[in-house]
């Protein structure tokens, strides 16, 4: 008999025998569902596929503790969700103290002229960058930066909340630094 043809459980009791390998057929049954899952709660392909590949590592680590009460798909989707949580509850702390570190930072501010640094040459540089940025992260630099509005006129604007600004220019100037780095543009920037 093929192994696509067996019942979660007979795959389950193989793989406790030894048969490691054929936990590949739980993996081949699941995935996609479980990535469309987490790809709708967590919005990134990067994050989703991330999570499901420790979501599968979990489950074959504790196919021990499973005891068969429910279908193994719902024990699954279990640990998918739980683990989208984690990672979802994670990454809001993390923006959350990122955030509360630049907000520190209030009192900093530049002692340059603007106009007395930017040369045309430059100029173009820095739009051309940020151009190459989703729209939403473009207008929301463009507006804090050269045109110097405070994150409650942008939010305003924009009709989303001052901490979701925040948000957007932190993921803004991090973008602006990948683009930079894998440009090798340092040396033309600064």
């Amino acid at each position: 008999m093929m192994m696509k043809n067996l019942t979660d459980v007979e795959i389950i009791e193989s793989v406790k025998k030894g048969n490691q390998a054929d936990y590949a057929v739980l993996i081949d049954r699941y995935k996609n569902k479980a990535f469309t899952m987490l790809k709708r709660m967590l919005k990134n392909d990067f994050d989703a596929e991330e999570v499901l590949m420790d979501c599968f590592l979990k489950a074959y680590n504790n196919l021990s503790t499973f005891k068969f009460e429910s279908k193994f798909s719902t024990w699954f989707y279990r640990i998918v969700y739980n683990s989208a949580l984690t990672k979802l509850s994670s990454a809001k702390r993390k923006i959350e103290n990122e955030m509360s570190s630049v907000d520190d930072l209030h009192f900093l501010q530049s002692s340059y002229n603007a106009d007395d640094l930017v040369k045309e040459d430059l100029s173009l540089l820095v739009k051309k960058i940020v151009n190459e940025l989703p729209l939403k992260n473009a207008a929301v630099i463009t507006m804090f930066y050269l045109e110097e509005m405070r994150t409650e006129e942008i939010a305003d604007i924009l009709q989303i909340s001052v901490s979701n600004v925040k948000v957007i220019l932190y993921r803004s100037r991090n973008l602006l630094r990948e683009i930079i780095e894998k440009r090798n543009l340092f040396q033309e920037v600064i």
